[in-house]
């Protein structure tokens, strides 16, 4: 037991995606299928996954990795409500979260890990570098709950309450460990289905659902 839970947010429309795009195949699954997958292992005690649009449709994908499902009525407002939701669904014993982006399919595991090695170690918020550029995902410490609920809007999830509260951000290195690429259009998922081609990773995703 971590004492850790990771909240993965899935509650977004997907406008620029044309709509459905957590439920677009990708490497022979879905997209959440595989960011879902792509966790199994990772060193938490539960995953929840924050849905609002798309809630019925993507309840089904995500209970059958394991998930516990949470739906967001005030997804329209940004991304800040979806954190809330996923923060205040979380078990009374957690100790920390892990806020993973429903739409990155190959951050996985090994983030996942370093980040909880991070707060372990003593860090507060613990936030997932590559090329030395914060990304996602990130973790924070219960005690830092309070400070998001007051002061997370819109958007911009918790990026804004960091860059005001920089003293409280551990920065981990994930270069070697995942990738952050996201899908926001149809052209992103194509691009990275052909890179985990021309790698070889697409079988390995795959596997992971099995």
């Amino acid at each position: 037991m971590s004492g850790v839970s990771a909240v993965v947010l899935a509650a977004g429309s997907g406008s620029r995606f044309g709509g459905g795009k957590l439920l677009a195949p990708f490497g022979g699954q879905t997209l959440i299928g595989a960011t879902l997958a792509g966790l199994r292992g990772a060193p938490v005690d539960e995953t929840i996954v924050v849905v609002g649009t798309e809630g019925e449709r993507l309840r089904e994908v995500s209970t059958a990795h394991g998930a516990r499902v949470v739906e967001n009525h005030d997804w329209a407002e940004g991304m800040s409500t979806s954190v809330r939701a996923g923060l205040k669904a979380c078990s009374p014993g957690s100790r920390a979260a892990v806020v993973v982006l429903g739409d990155q399919p190959l951050v996985g595991a090994g983030a996942v890990g370093r980040l909880v090695e991070a707060f372990e170690g003593g860090a507060r918020v613990a936030v997932a570098t590559y090329g030395g550029e914060p990304r996602n995902p990130a973790l924070f410490a219960r005690e830092v709950w309070p400070l998001l609920g007051r002061e997370m809007s819109g958007d911009r999830g918790a990026r804004a309450v960091l860059a005001r509260h920089p003293e409280l951000v551990t920065e981990v290195p994930c270069d070697d460990v995942a990738d952050p690429a996201d899908v926001d259009t149809v052209e992103d998922l194509r691009r990275l289905e052909e890179e985990l081609a021309a790698s070889g990773r697409g079988g390995a995703i795959r596997q992971r659902r099995d």
